[in-house]
């Protein structure tokens, strides 16, 4: 073997590299084009390229209307909303070093979740088509806040941990109130089935009210990629390279409140994304966190994607809702990534 053949070499990082923006480019491709099939799938036969023509020449078919105010909604929706997932779970992982976080746990979930059951409770969300997402949006926030003014006074790790447990057990909390004292069963029944997670109906301002703050939040995430890489050798030799932890914390923190604050307001809660798709991309980073960032945003979408093109095509009506579909996937690789660690200590 050459000298510059062996591990730590110029030419070992560049092959390094090079697989790793393959891997990257291939899973970006793979996303677009489950982007694109999400499109084409449906109840119905739609006849996609006329319909696009139509909407581009500004005809208003029955076809372009159901592209434009259905078809192409969702599925963009979907790839957003599975790479906010995706990108947040290998976050909360490398951040804090267990392959068992998730983006929920620092509550921002379960937060949003309840500003968007205020909303239900209220009628805000019969009021106005985005009072919704705005709720869920404005509850992520508080939450930011809370977890901001934590890691500002130099809360540590395990502070960002209680503190998101104690959230999503007091979000839980109220919102089992409000369901039990919903004013009729229509409306508990219109919060339960928001909270199981679902693309049906969404539209177009929903994805323009969400998106920039998805993007804001993936920035973010993936700025702190080599704070993470460090991290993996200690909290010590993290601080020793420069890195400043109190730092990261708001960064992660402020990363997944964007991202999954803006997807829980506009999807309800959808689980098991982001802990599977690290696990499943992890060994072919070679388990740097760093790198596992943007690789598992486009596993996450096309994860997503994927469960919600299944749902579709299901003989099932009225259809699964997306987050039942995630949690029948993600249940029993939970209990298989439990039973490996189980027999790796």
């Amino acid at each position: 073997m050459t000298a510059s053949a062996l591990p730590g070499t110029d030419a070992h990082a560049r092959r390094e590299r090079l697989a790793y923006w393959k891997l990257a480019g291939l899973l970006a491709l793979a996303a677009v084009a489950m982007t694109i099939a999400s499109a084409f799938v449906g109840y119905a036969r739609l006849d996609v390229l006329p319909a696009l023509a139509d909407a581009l020449h500004g005809e208003r078919s029955l076809p372009a209307m159901v592209l434009t105010q259905l078809r192409l909604p969702r599925a963009i929706l979907g790839a957003l909303v599975g790479f906010s997932l995706g990108i947040t779970g290998a976050a909360m992982q490398g951040l804090l070093r267990n392959p068992l976080a998730e983006p929920g746990i620092v509550g921002v979930s379960g937060a949003a979740a309840f500003g968007a059951v205020v909303c239900f409770y209220s009628g805000l969300a019969g009021a106005f088509a985005l009072a919704l997402p705005l709720g869920g949006i404005a509850g992520a926030f508080v939450v930011a806040l809370i977890l901001f003014a934590l890691v500002g006074r130099g809360a540590g790790t395990m502070t960002l941990i209680l503190a998101g447990v104690a959230i999503n057990s007091f979000a839980g909390a109220m919102t089992s109130i409000a369901l039990n004292l919903s004013p009729n069963p229509y409306a508990a029944l219109e919060i339960v089935f928001w909270l199981m997670g679902s693309l049906v109906d969404r539209s177009l301002p929903q994805v323009w009210l969400a998106a920039p703050l998805m993007v804001a939040g993936w920035a973010l995430l993936i700025s702190v990629g080599p704070a993470l890489d460090a991290l993996t050798l200690g909290e010590d030799s993290a601080r020793s390279l420069g890195f400043d932890l109190p730092r990261l914390r708001v960064k992660v923190v402020a990363g997944c409140a964007l991202a999954v604050g803006a997807a829980v307001a506009v999807t309800g809660v959808i689980g098991f994304v982001g802990l599977v798709v690290p696990h499943i991309l992890r060994p072919f980073v070679g388990a740097r966190p760093g790198r596992l960032l943007l690789v598992s945003g486009f596993g996450g979408a096309i994860l997503l994607l994927g469960a919600d093109i299944a749902v579709r095509l299901m003989p099932i009506r009225p259809e699964l809702h997306l987050g039942v579909m995630t949690a029948v996937i993600g249940g029993p690789f939970l209990f298989s990534l439990v039973y490996r660690l189980r027999e790796d200590a």
